[in-house]
Order: structure tokens, then sequence, then C-alpha cells
């Protein structure tokens, strides 16, 4: 089968992939749309370690093909959105409702997958990159069949990831005010989740002026343009001069994690979502947390993928959520190279791979983004 690897050295398209049947609690997956994320690109640039050789992809909707033995909740047919999470259930974190701390979910890669008798890894218990995939039963969520699956894919990352922190992590109140750091997938989906919570004021920061339109289309009240990151704080405060309630750096810049914490008023709260390089570290004055300021890290939106996978969805088909508009172009498997090279020429806000004819879809933005 088709699919996506990666070396150690380079990624690259295979078409002799081979995956093993579900086990009890698990699903096979017939993969039909996966999202290029920019977690995919940090395990080729190194910024995540990960095992090799793996199967990239983690962000992907399909139809489920087989079920293992105990597996309840869906069955051959149904269409599905992909979590990353392949949490236990039964921990205290699950018990809690944090499925994102689950231990079990956090950093054991199985391998599943072989090529040619070698085993190879799989990228966050997910591996969307593949024509097919075995996932455990609690990462398929049953969605509606008449989501486009270039749509779909964008529900099990970039889209609980973005409105998850707004609505889970932050808790952001109806009439607050709302900083973005940076417009792209994540940063969009933190503008419209900061648009259902009903924030006031959302300001859109970007080094690219040419994403204003998109922003705005997402949410944006307001967007400043800042060529450089020490700017950002300045650019904010002349909008909301007493600083905002919530800032969120979705870029993964030490930079900008101190702007966001400058752009906070009392009280304020800075969402970091951006991926940083292992051992990365900010500085922030200090003195200005003791004004009620937090920083907060957050794990995949602090989300529970059953419940808000499942709701998102439902927001889509209501017209209150946006998933068309996040995808730029749809490419096929093989294409994936020019994926990577759009994606790190930042032409598109979210490129999607497709196994396959992917029906019908909105026009694509033509904005850059």
């Amino acid at each position: 089968m088709r699919g996506v690897i990666f070396d150690g050295k380079r990624p690259r398209f295979v078409d002799d992939l081979d995956v093993r049947d579900p086990g009890p609690g698990e699903v096979l997956v017939e993969v039909t749309a996966a999202g290029l994320c920019h977690s995919d690109l940090s395990v080729i640039d190194g910024t995540i370690a990960h095992p090799v050789p793996v199967v990239l992809g983690h962000e992907g909707t399909g139809i489920v093909r087989s079920a293992g033995p105990g597996v309840t909740h869906v069955s051959p047919g149904d269409h599905v959105a992909l979590a990353t999470l392949a949490s236990c259930g039964t921990c205290p974190d699950c018990a809690l409702g944090r499925p994102a701390m689950c231990r079990t979910s956090i950093g054991r890669p199985g391998r599943p997958f072989s090529r040619r008798g070698e085993p190879l890894f799989q990228f966050a218990s997910t591996s969307a990159f593949a024509e097919r995939t075995v996932v455990t039963a609690v990462q398929a969520v049953r969605i509606p069949s008449g989501i486009p699956p270039a749509s779909a894919a964008l529900l099990g990352c970039g889209v609980v990831t973005g409105v998850g922190a707004v609505l889970n992590r932050a808790r952001v109140a109806h009439g607050e005010s709302v900083l973005v750091i940076g417009a792209g997938g994540v940063g969009l989906n933190v503008l419209q989740g900061a648009r259902l919570a009903g924030a006031c004021v959302i300001v859109a920061a970007d080094a690219n002026p040419e994403k204003e339109a998109v922003a705005r289309t997402f949410g944006a009240t307001h967007f400043v343009h800042v060529p450089a990151a020490d700017e950002v704080s300045a650019a904010v405060r002349r909008i909301v001069p007493s600083g905002v309630d919530h800032a969120f750096e979705c870029v993964g810049d030490t930079g900008l994690v101190r702007q966001a914490v400058d752009a906070l008023g009392r009280h304020g709260r800075a969402v970091l979502l951006g991926v940083q390089p292992a051992g990365a570290e900010a500085a922030i004055p200090v003195a200005s947390l003791y004004m009620d300021k937090s920083v907060l890290g957050c794990r995949y939106g602090s989300s529970r993928p059953q419940h808000d996978v499942a709701l998102y969805a439902r927001l889509y088909e209501e017209g209150r959520l946006l998933l068309d508009e996040l995808v730029t172009e749809v490419y096929p498997v093989e294409d994936f190279e020019r994926a990577v090279a759009d994606a790190n020429n930042r032409r598109v806000a979210r490129g999607v791979l497709s196994f396959g004819p992917i029906g019908p879809h909105r026009e694509p933005l033509t904005a850059a983004l």
C-alpha cells in the first residue's frame, strides 16, 4: 500500500507498505485524506525527536474497515476522524477528563507497519500518511459521512488544538480580548475558537501582511503586521492599551513567548501552542507575573477527542465552524514533496494529502498564507 515514510535522512513516498490486522480494542481505518501539519515537518527537521524509520502523518480521516474484539462504538463502514491520543481511559488523568495527559498516549510509538520485512514505527499513534492504519478504538471518532474528507481530516489535530486551546485551556469568556500570534493553520483555529467563545476584540498578529484577509475570515477583528518579533506587544497595545486578556503564541519562537506575556493585561493568560525545539528557553520578566499573569502550556487543545471532535463536526454542519476554508490545496499522496515545499514556503494554511477522490469541496483560499 501507499504511504510516506521518514528514514532519518529524508521523507519519501513508497508503495510497498504493509500493516497488521487490528487486535483487541483496535480498528483498521482506510485513510481517505490527511492534513500536512507542522508537527510532521518538525519530525523531518529534527525539532521533534522520533525513532525511525517511521510512517508519518497524524491528522487524518477515513472509513473503518475492520474492528478488533471489544470495539463497540464504531463499526465497519463508519466515517471517522482520527485523534492522536491513544489514551487508556482508566488512569487518574483519563478518569479526571484529561486524556491529553494520559501517559499511555505520550511517546510510546508502536510498530504496526512493515516494509520489505522491516518494522516501521507509527507517528503520534496514528500514521495518517498511509493508505490504511491501525489505531486504538478511542482514537476513532465517528463523524457524519457528508463532511468532505479534506475538511474532516483537519478535525483531529489543527482544529482541536486551536479551538480547544481557547475553549478548554484558556477558557476565554464572552467579551474578553484575545491576541493570536501567527495566523497559520493552528492560529486560524485559535481565531475561530475566540469567535465561538464570544471574545469582543480578537487581534491577529503576523509577519505576512497578506494574511489579513483570511485572519478576518476566521474571526479577527483587528490585524497587525509585525515584520519584527519584538514589535508585537507595542502594536497590540495601540489597540488594547491596558493589554489583552489572553495571548496565544502559535509560531514556536521564544522571542514571541516574551511578546505574548508583554501584551497581557492584569490577570492575563499566555497560552503556548507553537512547537519549540527541545531545550528551548524563553526569558520573561518575573515581576510582571505578580499582576496575576499566567503562562500556560497546552497539549492537543486540552481536548477530549470523543467529545470535542464530535462537537466541532456538529458546529461545522451548523455553519458555525469553518473547515473548508482551512484547506488551501489538496495533493495526491504521491506529491508529498510538493506539499512540503508549499508548507515550508508558507503558501498554504493547510495542505491535505489525498489517497483517492475527495468529493465536492469549496474553492480553496487564494491569499498567500
